[in-house]
């Protein structure tokens, strides 16, 4: 998998405590991509349920807060972190014609 709806977890909640109903998890291709999307200011997070797992989470009602560019290259670079590496290659090839 290398995005999907996330259930609600202890360890995602808001500020009163109530767990999270829309998470959406993303997988990144590796550590520093999922750093780089967490620290940013965005609205992508993790929660310690998620150390040394390449994958950021981020809240449905507010994906508004990026273009739909940005979220298209992060789902593509997902999806690229977990299809297999020939389909992959063949897709960009196709992709970059």
């Amino acid at each position: 998998m290398f995005c999907g709806n996330r259930s609600p977890r202890p360890d995602a909640v808001d500020e009163d405590g109530a767990r999270l109903d829309d998470v959406i998890l993303i997988r990144t291709p590796d550590e520093s991509d999922k750093l780089a999307l967490v620290q940013a200011d965005g609205p992508f997070f993790t929660t310690p349920h998620f150390d040394g797992y390449n994958a950021v989470l981020v809240r449905a009602s507010r994906l508004r807060e990026i273009t739909r560019d940005e979220l298209a290259e992060v789902i593509t670079d997902a999806w690229c972190s977990c299809a297999p590496k020939t389909v992959v290659t063949k897709w960009l090839a196709e992709r970059d014609q």
